[in-house]
């Protein structure tokens, strides 16, 4: 026997290696960015639900309701938005703002007026330039005020969409009123006086607002709202005996300490009264 028969003879092993396990396909990223899109739509909804008024949730209903053409409260005209079409250029506008069932009127327009009047737009710029001129009467701005410089450190102006708002506040050791009552001081009685002499250049409505600052302690009964309604009715008597004219105030509020004029709810400076000389509804 020879010695290569005696050789353990060679066995050759091939071995596949296959990489991971393979593939499985891509139906699970399907899945999860269904899973997202459906929780996002979700806290969405959430969202809206938080931040909506009824009446607008009640809209937006309407809108994504393809059976409700017209909705007798909410719904507009016989085409889109009320009109036509969107891109219509034939409808003219009107004056008013339309109506409901509810609120039907004879025509298909609404009682009153807008800005589309043709001298609506000069009587509002000579109102404005009536309340900023008792503006400039009070704090000095045409070169000569009507106050006396004791009396303007109480007094504020701001000119907004209601009309100019003079804020009349407290002060450290010069109170308007006496301590938590609704007895004024002899200094209000000098501001209502002067405000009754600057505001008698304009025959605006006027509207009172009292306004006081919070209490330090939570009280079983927290005086806050009769106090404030109390205040702006003293402010409403005091002007009414200087001499003007009873029926310009048509409005006397009282906002207890919901609407502080400074960050520190207990600040003295929440101590305030607001006259409000109303714009003209043109």
């Amino acid at each position: 026997m020879s010695a290569q028969s005696n050789a353990a003879p060679v066995i050759i092993k091939r071995k596949k290696v296959v990489g991971g396990d393979g593939h499985h396909g891509g139906a699970w990223k399907v899945a999860y960015a269904d899973f997202v899109t459906a929780m996002m739509a979700f806290f969405l909804l959430m969202w809206l639900l938080n931040a909506t008024t009824e009446k607008q949730r009640k809209g937006i209903a309407d809108y994504f309701s393809p059976t409700i053409p017209i909705n007798r409260v909410s719904g507009g005209g016989d085409g889109a938005f009320g009109g036509e079409s969107v891109f219509s250029e034939t409808v003219m506008a009107q004056i008013g703002t339309g109506a409901t069932s509810i609120q039907a009127t004879e025509t298909n327009e609404a009682r009153g007026e807008s800005g589309l009047v043709a001298d609506g737009g000069e009587r509002a710029k000579e109102e404005e330039a009536a309340l900023r001129a008792v503006e400039d009467k009070l704090m000095g701005l045409s070169g000569e005020s009507e106050v006396a410089p004791d009396l303007l450190k109480h007094i504020v102006t701001r000119v907004t969409d209601e009309g100019l708002i003079i804020e009349v506040f407290d002060l450290d050791g010069a109170p308007m009123f006496q301590p938590r009552s609704e007895r004024p001081t002899a200094l209000l009685e000098d501001i209502a006086r002067m405000l009754v002499r600057v505001t008698a250049i304009v025959s605006n409505d006027i509207a009172i607002e009292g306004h006081v600052a919070a209490r330090p302690v939570v009280l079983n009964q927290n005086p806050v709202w009769e106090n404030s309604a109390g205040r702006a009715n003293a402010m409403r008597q005091l002007m009414g005996d200087q001499g003007l004219d009873r029926d310009r105030i048509v409005r006397v509020t009282g906002h207890a300490d919901r609407e502080p004029a400074v960050r520190n709810p207990m600040a003295r400076r929440n101590n305030r009264l607001e006259i409000v000389l109303l714009r003209d509804r043109l």
